[in-house]
């Protein structure tokens, strides 16, 4: 079907049980809000936009996609044709989605979604604000599944794996008893574990039920004497069965959770009413719930000194990889044979080589001149851009190791550039600097931090409409919080400190509608400077080792010190990557590395 016949379909469905609104978000049965399985991918087959953010909206005149900023000029292109209205999220004259549910459901009228994919806490706001108008809401039944049928992909089943120790830095049993006392510390009786990485970081183990992640779809509750992991079976191999008895975990069917959440009664339950979908909040009834963040994703979003030494090295193994790139995209370009597919493709072969790879850590980005300034954009076989040896390829990618996740952004000079061109990058990579090279007290936020990274932009009235850098996961998610590094408001109104052990990206960037798109992206661990009489001080360790474009950066821009900064940066990868290289690849980094002057 086409999108418009899908969307009659749903309207007619809706006609029939009397829906005046349907809303079909982004997000799984375990609230993940960016990356899930096809199967789940309902407000992309509705709508014919394939961004991972976002949601769809559907009245008996209407239907409109909801995303941000990262992802307006792929909406536009990919919405053609659709009868989607694209709602530009955080604009001007904008409502934002929750607000137009309420607005546009009639007094006495319906409001329906799928009551597996919508928060408790957005369940709770959508049920009191329409109670003032008389409305319900209908969220028995998937709409959406209907009008996709037999279609629909099936859920994902991958086998899972351990992840061992050497990799971890802590037993299993070790994590579990960590669980409970942050359970004991609360008072909860059971923790729900409903967010896909919490469960994995847990229990050392490791899935493959989507791209680029390594989780499984499964749920866990925790007792003081029992856990109960919620998975099909299917994906169980007998090294995981073992590593299960070993730490004493029942396994269930994946669908039980529901049935056995209904046999709870008075008990208090520690659940993130943003990560618990509003079936599971309804069978909860009779139980008090601790509305928390999982003590988990605090524990995964500190790594432990295993970890930060494994992360390291992965990020020393990405680096030889993405160096080969870099020397093979610049020889290559003028040649006049490349594409945004076959640059993409090359550089997933030379991350395959190195030592304990398991995949990309989200699929790459590969964008040249126009297509860069859509910040999700995907290249593939059916539409992608021949690489020309003049102006910039965008590339942002990584790389999931067993010790590991990566994730650098690139953007490479293929040619003589404009003195324009030239400025954008150069005022990207001192925001990029600025960030980097920040020292800040203990108890600051990303909030607090992201403007240093914005001000050179800012100073001509420039701007990136996504944030600057985000949490990311020990061979788990490569998008992770609480941490995060952003302007404006904290989301959800939750501002989590930078603590020592935590992983952060710095990627600003400039994105010019059909034009172009520069971003320079490494990764940082916090680390602990001086303490003295006003406080901790805390700081970025840098653990990208890839050296920036030196054909792209105008030192009129730069001052001495930030000259000094990139020069002493390009010594250390020499120094310490240079070695790990042959040939071709070696002369090149030497090159790439050498000293930056004034002219």
């Amino acid at each position: 079907m086409m999108i418009q016949d899908r969307i009659q379909k749903l309207r007619e469905l809706m006609a029939e049980r009397k829906i005046n609104v349907y809303y079909i978000p982004n997000e799984d049965d375990h609230l993940s809000d960016e990356y899930t399985a096809d199967y789940f991918k309902s407000k992309s087959y509705m709508s014919g936009f394939s961004g991972e953010s976002g949601c769809t909206i559907v009245t008996k005149d209407f239907a409109g996609l909801w995303t941000d900023g990262r992802f307006f000029t792929q909406a536009e292109d990919e919405l053609k044709g659709t009868g989607v209205t694209l709602m530009r999220l955080r604009q001007e004259g904008v409502p934002n989605p929750i607000d137009f549910l309420i607005d546009n459901t009639p007094k006495n009228g319906v409001l329906g979604f799928d009551g597996s994919v919508v928060s408790a806490k957005n369940y709770l706001h959508l049920e009191s604000a329409l109670k003032q108008k008389k409305a319900t809401l209908y969220t028995s039944e998937d709409l959406v599944d209907v009008v996709w049928g037999k279609d629909r992909p099936a859920m994902p089943m991958e086998p899972l794996y351990v992840l061992p120790k050497k990799y971890t830095g802590e037993e299993a049993s070790d994590r579990i008893a960590r669980v409970r006392q942050a359970m004991k510390n609360s008072g909860a009786d059971v923790l729900l574990l409903t967010a896909l990485e919490d469960p994995c970081w847990t229990l050392n183990i490791r899935g493959n039920d989507i791209a680029c992640t390594p989780v499984s779809y499964a749920f866990m509750m925790v007792t003081d004497k029992k856990i109960n992991y919620y998975i099909d079976k299917k994906k169980l191999t007998a090294k995981v069965e073992k590593h299960f008895k070993d730490n004493k975990v029942t396994v269930r069917p994946y669908t039980a959770l529901l049935k056995d959440l209904t046999k709870l009664t008075g008990k208090k339950v520690w659940a993130d009413m943003s990560h618990l979908n509003a079936n599971f909040y309804a069978a909860l009834e009779g139980n008090q719930i601790i509305d928390a963040i999982s003590p988990v994703v605090y524990f995964r979003a500190i790594k432990n000194k295993t970890e930060i030494k494994n992360t390291r090295n992965a990020h020393v193994k990405d680096a030889v990889a993405m160096i080969q790139f870099l020397n093979w995209v610049k020889t290559n370009v003028v040649k006049g044979k490349m594409t945004e597919v076959s640059a993409q493709d090359h550089l997933y072969t030379l991350r395959a080589k190195q030592k304990d790879y398991i995949e990309p850590s989200f699929e790459t980005i590969c964008a040249y001149q126009e297509n860069a300034a859509m910040m999700h954009y995907t290249a593939t076989q059916e539409k992608h851009a021949n690489v020309k040896a003049r102006g910039f390829l965008l590339v942002d990618s990584g790389g999931t190791y067993k010790d590991g996740t990566t994730d650098i952004t690139r953007t490479i000079a293929l040619g003589n550039l404009t003195s324009e061109e030239k400025k954008l990058y150069t005022k990207v990579l001192k925001g990029h600097l600025d960030l980097l090279h920040a020292k800040f007290l203990y108890g600051t936020t990303g909030n607090n931090l992201d403007i240093l990274a914005r001000n050179p932009l800012w100073n001509d009235c420039i701007d990136y409409q996504c944030g600057t850098g985000h949490g990311v996961g020990h061979v788990l998610s490569v998008h992770e919080g609480p941490q995060g590094i952003r302007w404006g408001m904290p989301v959800n109104g939750r501002a989590v400190a930078l603590q020592e052990g935590m992983v952060v990206t710095d990627e600003p960037g400039v994105y010019l509608p059909h034009k172009l798109g520069i971003r320079i992206e490494n990764e940082m661990i916090v680390q602990k400077e001086e303490k003295n009489f006003y406080g901790q001080f805390l700081s970025f360790e840098n653990i990208t080792y890839v050296p920036y474009d030196r054909d792209a950066i105008d030192p009129q821009y730069l001052s001495d010190e930030e000259l000094n900064w990139i020069n002493a940066y390009h010594k250390m990868i020499w120094e310490k990557i240079g070695p790990l290289l042959t040939g071709k690849d070696k002369t090149f980094l030497k090159k790439a590395t050498g000293k930056i002057t004034r002219a």
